[in-house]
């Protein structure tokens, strides 16, 4: 059993902004040197998350949107009256999407399906580099 670790680093526009990171957690796979297993990954800080969609530009808007339907940056958030800081809708946008995704190895390679990556979505009001914690246990 080896258990092999990394981190990821990707700069973000301000949210909705949806990055696919797949190749990265695929070039840690390759480093790692297993070949079955799974990878575990998780967006460090309270208005990131991550997922798995279609990357295609259709996708992405519609995710988009439907996370800013789900909690509108407009809407009065309790935290906007407790820090005023304007990003109450990021904390609960990457609260419902969530933080992290476990993704299956085998062959050496992410089990992901041809129309399936894995993205970092900032929903913060101004641009982040988002860290990615990666652990990939297997053999």
């Amino acid at each position: 059993m080896i258990c092999f670790d990394s981190q990821i680093e990707v700069p973000a526009d301000k949210g909705v902004d949806i990055i696919d990171i797949s190749g990265e957690l695929a070039s840690a796979v390759t480093d790692a040197g297993i070949k079955t297993g799974s990878l575990h990954a998780t967006c460090v800080g309270s208005t990131g998350s991550l997922t798995c969609i279609e990357y295609e530009p259709g996708v992405v808007a519609d995710l988009a949107r439907a996370v800013n339907e789900l909690a509108p940056p407009e809407r009065d958030y309790a935290h906007e009256r407790a820090w005023a800081d304007g990003n109450g809708h990021s904390h609960v946008q990457a609260a419902l999407v969530g933080p992290s995704v476990v993704v299956a190895v085998r062959g050496g390679r992410l089990s992901l399906g041809t129309w399936q990556q894995v993205v970092v979505i900032n929903h913060d009001i101004k641009p982040r580099t988002r860290r990615i914690d990666v652990t990939i246990i297997g053999s």
